[in-house]
């Protein structure tokens, strides 16, 4: 009789979980609520389940209890499994109404586990993701961080499940295309932005997928939080969906798979994708504005300064590499390091899982780099959904109970969720300005007007008594000339009685009484004549008073526009006060992104916190000096604040010391800081570059030659700084310490050097005349994969140069890496276990047989069978294409290909 019993606690575990997240006391579910131990890093914290909070709500500092949700998803049979299967049942029974599997252990005896989701091998890709990952999508664009993993064994499904892109058929995109789709439009591009950074864990290293070189990523730990970050990960913003398509299709390339006989393409390696979401949370800070001035006008100004709420999440999808067993995947040599490899991550997640599920108190983070990636989503503060990939095959019922049994303890696991919301102070700065702006334009605008306006008044009121007083002298003229004429016709008329009254004594008589009368109107005009002129006066009067008017309102005008200064000037004071707000509030900023530098980076990457040689104490003391007294003993300060502090001349003065601890101190310090752009030309300018050539020449001391190598390849990344490196004889010294040494990554950093020289159309002659294309050639004999892949890299470089100036007409003759036999090592080496050597070593043979005078030594050699392998199964399309372009292209190669019958 088959059992049906269920196993590890189940449904038990299922209906505990709910019925405290139901209706659990206060007193109950605060007992249940653990941290863990400081060997945990005092980030992991379990608490009884319940809801998220609304979205919208301030966090809270103490968070929300979320658990771990498990879904079960099973592979359909393959081809091999059909035909090695066939007289067999499968090992594991559905049943999803239920949420339940069972699993077979015969005929008659089975054991039974529940789930939150159980799909079928018939569910889409859609539903997968809607029931896994949708609900942590949303957290995530409510401001809580969020984690979406794939755990199972080999060739379930995993990849399919999380990483599949769906250019073909969009209905089998996976999490992370959908995932992104989602959060690109619940995003508002003017106020939120999405970046992504996508890595790899490969052999207990981090790698960057989007930048390869990028190999040894560092964890960074806040002290403070306990939050993980990985600072030297390349962060890209996302703007569309199709440019994260082509980061995800770049990613992948640079991913490391391999065969193995339980998958064709078995990743080999643990993806991460994490997408940061920052969002600007609506209606925060209102700006209130209300001033009331003297003259009863409002004008404008800062009325509370609320920066607005910025929320910060993150969502990470981890795609893990497949578990396995190395007598079924029939893994040897490196394949079988890798295999290790990923078994022992797997293996330390799981013991960490099982301390918290077990409420261990000591949780073992640290035991591997995976671990300390997904401190957060087990036990930590993030929502976590998790999908575990069967298959159905009974050869491999061991496998899938393991991860049965995984997933079951995975939902034992209970996660703190926490809302992270900050204030926006550059946001603030910016509005700051803006406003300040906006009134020192509307100041000037009104000052502008009200200046005018007293000029238009001056101006009307200069015309007006301009005007009257032209009036008044005209009317004066015409008044004074009018009565004197007058005059002189009553006098004439007086003088002509006067005559006849002297002829005759009695008209004389009888004049004189007419005279008299003349007299008498005489006077009678004289007293009108005086009227007029007093009235003419009193009209001067009138309009002299009017002019007094109007110098009083030119009066009033002018005090108006005193007070309108008087006002500008406070609204200055007030701009001052503003302005030194902001200055206190950038400080700040600056104070914070310094203390974040300080946690992010240290002085000396190779060596602890331990004794400083006498000759940088007199440096680094100056930068200690104005450190509190409880931080001696943490950690350094970062290179950007020595090099402002102390100065740069010092530190190169350091590359002379007599002690040779000294000097290797020093020679790190001068390549961090060569490794950023900003500071390369200080260094050339202050004698930098010199000093490190010198050091090359003459130290014996193998650290110092290879820093030294180091700091001169990050130099020689600048095109002005190749050609001072040629000019000093940089690439002799390069070659003489490449047959000199012995060191694997000596010779990285040379090879490193010299490939970034080969890259520079106009060295090309000068390179290979100083030896440099054959201290290239003599590194492979280390053997070491890095150092071969730098060598590979300056010989594609240097090819592709040689293939630019044939085309356009500034090289004749056949290629100078033929006639230094570096042909040979191309194609012993163009089928390359290693990808990044592969990769060069197929482009720089492409670019070689693009010009046709190669082509006879390309038939000699045996490239041609390289190109056209190259041509039918690269995984790079723009490789296959290029080798493609180039076989077609060729008269020569084409005649050989039809003579030995060979077809595209």
């Amino acid at each position: 009789m088959a059992s049906t019993g269920v196993r590890n606690g189940g449904p038990r575990m299922s209906t505990k979980l709910d019925r405290q997240g139901a209706g659990a006391t206060p007193k109950a579910a605060a007992g249940k609520q653990r941290l863990s131990s400081a060997a945990a890093g005092g980030a992991y914290r379990r608490t009884s389940s319940g809801p998220l909070p609304a979205a919208g709500g301030r966090g809270s500092s103490e968070g929300v209890s979320s658990r771990v949700r498990v879904a079960v998803r099973l592979r359909p049979r393959n081809a091999e499994e059909l035909a090695a299967d066939a007289d067999f049942g499968d090992c594991v029974e559905l049943q999803p109404e239920l949420k339940r599997l069972k699993l077979r252990k015969n005929n008659w005896e089975s054991d039974t586990f529940e789930f939150d989701e159980v799909l079928t091998e018939f569910s889409s890709q859609k539903r997968v993701y809607e029931v896994v990952a949708k609900p942590v999508v949303e957290s995530v664009m409510e401001g809580y961080n969020g984690t979406v993993m794939a755990y199972g064994q080999t060739g379930t499904g995993k990849t399919f499940t999380l990483g599949r892109l769906g250019e073909e058929d969009t209905a089998a995109r996976g999490i992370m295309v959908r995932a992104m789709e989602d959060i690109l439009a619940d995003v508002t591009p003017e106020t939120d932005s999405v970046s992504v950074s996508y890595l790899q864990l490969y052999m207990e290293m981090i790698q960057d997928l989007l930048d390869p070189v990028n190999d040894n990523i560092a964890i960074v730990e806040d002290p403070r939080t306990g939050d993980v970050s990985l600072p030297g990960a390349t962060v890209v913003e996302v703007r569309d969906q199709k440019s994260f398509v082509d980061l995800l299709r770049v990613g992948e390339a640079h991913r490391i798979a391999a065969n193995t006989k339980l998958n064709t393409e078995s990743s080999r390696s643990h993806a991460i994708l994490m997408v940061n979401v920052r969002r600007s949370v609506k209606g925060r800070a209102e700006m209130d504005v209300s001033i009331s001035g003297e003259n009863g006008h409002s004008s404008s100004m800062m009325g509370s300064l609320r920066p607005p709420v910025i929320r910060k999440s993150k969502l990470v999808v981890v795609d893990l590499a497949g578990s396995e067993r190395i007598d079924k995947s029939g893994n040897e040599g490196h394949t079988l390091e890798e295999a290790k490899s990923i078994n022992l991550s797997l293996s330390a997640l799981g013991k960490c899982i099982n301390a918290l599920a077990e409420n261990s108190p000591h949780v073992p983070v640290r035991d591997s780099k995976l671990t300390r990636l997904l401190k957060d989503s087990f036990g930590g503060t993030a929502r976590t959904s998790l999908v575990v990939t069967i298959g159905p095959s009974p050869r491999h019922r061991g496998e899938t109970t393991s991860t049965i049994m995984f997933g079951q303890r995975a939902m034992k696991v209970e996660n703190m969720v926490k809302l992270k919301e900050e204030f926006d102070y550059k946001s603030l700065c910016r509005r700051l300005d803006i406003e300040l702006d906006k009134l020192i334009a509307e100041n000037e605008r009104q000052r502008k007007y009200f200046d005018d306006e007293v000029e238009r008044i001056r101006a009307e009121a200069q015309c007006r008594i301009a005007e009257a007083e032209r009036e008044c002298k005209i009317t004066l003229e015409n008044e004074k000339m009018k009565y004197h004429q007058e005059y002189l016709d009553s006098i004439k008329i007086l003088e002509e009685k006067w005559k006849i009254h002297q002829q005759s004594p009695k008209k004389q008589i009888k004049e004189a009484e007419s005279t008299s009368n003349d007299i008498g109107e005489a006077h009678n005009l004289l007293q009108n004549e005086k009227m007029l002129r007093q009235s003419a006066e009193e009209e001067a009067s009138d309009l002299r008073n009017q002019v007094s008017h109007w110098k009083k309102l030119e009066a009033t005008a002018t005090a108006e526009v005193v007070k309108l200064r008087k006002m500008l000037d406070t609204e200055a004071s007030q701009k001052e006060k503003l302005e030194e707000e902001i200055g206190d509030l950038r400080s700040q900023l600056l104070q914070m992104s310094m203390e974040a530098d300080e946690t992010r980076r240290s002085l000396d990457k190779g060596d602890g916190p331990g004794k400083i040689f006498p000759g940088l104490d007199s440096l680094v003391s100056q930068t200690r000096g104005s450190q509190p007294r409880e931080q001696s003993n943490g950690p350094k300060q970062p290179i950007a604040k020595l090099f402002e502090q102390v100065g740069l001349q010092k530190i190169l003065s350091l590359l002379e010391s007599e002690e040779p601890d000294v000097r290797v101190h020093a020679v790190k310090v001068v390549a961090n800081l060569a490794a950023e752009e900003a500071n390369q030309e200080k260094i050339v300018e202050a004698g930098g570059l010199t000093s490190l050539l010198v050091l090359l020449r003459s130290s014996e001391d193998e650290t110092i030659r290879r820093v030294a190598a180091g700091a001169i390849a990050n130099l020689a990344m600048n095109e002005t700084n190749q050609d001072l490196i040629m000019a000093q004889g940089g690439v002799t010294l390069l070659s003489m310490t490449a047959s000199d040494a012995e060191d694997p990554q000596t010779l990285r950093m040379v090879a490193g050097a010299i490939a970034n020289l080969c890259g520079n159309d106009k060295l090309q002659t000068r390179l290979r005349g100083e030896g440099g294309i054959k201290a290239l050639l003599g590194m492979v004999r280390c053997g070491h994969p890095d150092v071969l892949a730098q060598v590979a890299r300056g010989i594609a470089n240097f090819a592709k140069c040689e293939s630019r100036a044939a085309t356009q007409g500034n090289k004749v003759g056949k290629s100078l890496l033929i006639d230094d036999r570096a042909l040979p090592w191309i194609v012993k080496n163009a089928n390359n276990e290693a990808a990044p050597i592969r990769r060069h070593i197929e482009l720089a043979l492409c670019h070689l047989a693009q010009h046709e005078v190669n082509s006879k030594d390309i038939i000699s050699e045996g490239a041609l069978w390289e190109l056209v392998r190259i041509s039918r199964d690269c995984s790079r399309e723009d490789i296959r294409m290029l080798a493609h372009r180039t076989l077609t292209s060729s008269p020569t190669l084409q005649a050989e290909m039809r003579r030995l019958g060979i077809k595209m």
